[in-house]
């Protein structure tokens, strides 16, 4: 009697017991998603499962089981990683003391006032990427902008000093050469082809931590230069969500097949997963130019021009300040026109508002940035536009960019 009781015990506790499993299962999947959550925000970087499987209609944690090689990322860390360097630069920066410090009358009733050391050294790290076994490296032109001295770290501990080819500052893109042979490169890929949600794999060296791979995809591509906040620059970038932090600058973004595809160069502060690179064809297009000429001659306008838009429109009218009324809802305003430019020369006006480039309807002041881009120096550009309410064809011959303007930051939308 009392075994029988024993064992309906038994089973009763074991029945409990198997019920609180299956009640604590749907709590203890829920806690770890909110653990998961945090830890993605504190540090958005994705890392590849040891499971290979497709699962149709997954979300973003259904994609990390899409690989066919669980340990892909490995295979292109262990293939591509070697031709990923660290660049340190330095530069020395004069400082002025005020001539009133050296004066008699100031010294007579003040003495010597300490001035700080006349020069000083300023010293920057970035990544980089050898392209050619010969020693020719891939970086940002702001890693090495202004640097006296670089120096390039190899992965295999050699250190050597490198020399800037060139550096163009309205792609941000800049060749270093170093001396050296039958070094290891990375293989180019074509990031015309790349679409968002394929695999993307960042190695640099971020913060000073050498060889750091960080996983993610790409979360979207042709993003403007006005969306990535570097309005000056002339690049449509990938946009990223593998971790990218100081010091990764220069350094590559690779696709799954170990290809390069970007390079990346920016990030948006306070943001978590926004990081952005510059398509491998536009840098490998510069890089070519500055190898065989030590420079990039991009096309120019002169002109400065926002996005028209219906509010846009109603504040312009509404500012008793502006010089202009528009009168269109879309279309891109020229807002700016500088002396002796080709804008300027062809007749264009401020207040004008274009309409179509080469026959091309534009509405974003990010397409004619393209097309001028595109466009060949000394060429014709033919830009309709309207003024007065009237449809009106003007021809521009562009020049290349004022060197005095492409070594500092140009102005927003200058074109």
């Amino acid at each position: 009697m009392n075994t029988r009781t024993d064992n309906q015990s038994s089973r009763r506790k074991s029945l409990w017991q198997r019920s609180t499993v299956f009640f604590m299962l749907p709590m203890l999947g829920a806690g770890i998603a909110l653990s998961g959550d945090r830890l993605f925000s504190a540090k958005p970087q994705l890392i590849a499962p040891s499971v290979a499987q497709t699962v149709p209609g997954a979300s973003r944690g259904g994609a990390l089981l899409t690989a066919t090689d669980p340990n892909f990322v490995v295979n292109v860390v262990d293939r591509m990683g070697p031709a990923v360097v660290r660049i340190d630069s330095s530069r020395t920066v004069r400082s002025r003391v005020p001539s009133i410090f050296r004066d008699p009358a100031f010294r007579q009733f003040f003495g010597d006032v300490p001035t700080p050391p006349s020069t000083r050294v300023e010293r920057g790290q970035g990544s980089g990427f050898i392209i050619k076994s010969d020693g020719v490296i891939l970086t940002n032109a702001h890693v090495v902008q202004g640097a006296d001295r670089v120096v390039v770290s190899l992965k295999d501990g050699r250190e050597l000093q490198g020399r800037v080819l060139g550096a163009d500052q309205l792609t941000d893109v800049a060749v270093i050469k170093v001396d050296a042979n039958n070094l290891p490169t990375v293989q180019m890929g074509n990031s015309d082809a790349l679409r968002p949600g394929e695999w993307a794999i960042a190695i640099g060296n971020p913060l000073g931590l050498d060889n750091t791979v960080t996983v993610g995809i790409i979360s979207a591509t042709g993003r403007s230069s006005s969306e990535v906040r570097v309005p000056d620059k002339r690049v449509s970038f990938i946009q990223t969500d593998a971790a990218i932090n100081p010091g990764n600058s220069g350094g590559p973004l690779l696709n799954q097949r170990g290809e390069v595809v970007g390079m990346n160069t920016a990030i948006i502060g306070g943001a978590q997963g926004l990081g952005f690179a510059i398509p491998i064809n536009t840098a490998q297009r510069i890089a070519d130019q500055l190898v065989a000429r030590g420079k990039v001659d991009h096309p120019f306008l002169g002109i400065n021009m926002v996005s028209l838009t219906p509010e846009l429109k109603r504040q312009i009218n509404s500012d008793p300040s502006a010089n202009v009324q528009v009168q269109d809802d879309q279309g891109v305003l020229i807002v700016r026109i500088m002396t002796n430019s080709p804008a300027a020369k062809s007749g264009l006006r401020i207040g004008d508002v274009i309409q179509r480039v080469n026959g091309q309807a534009v509405t974003k002041s990010e397409q004619v940035q393209q097309a001028v881009e595109k466009s060949s120096i000394g060429g014709i550009l033919q830009l309709d536009v309207k003024r007065n309410g009237q449809m009106v064809q003007v021809s521009v011959r562009p020049e290349p960019f004022p060197m005095r303007t492409a070594g500092t930051a140009s102005e927003p939308n200058e074109q």
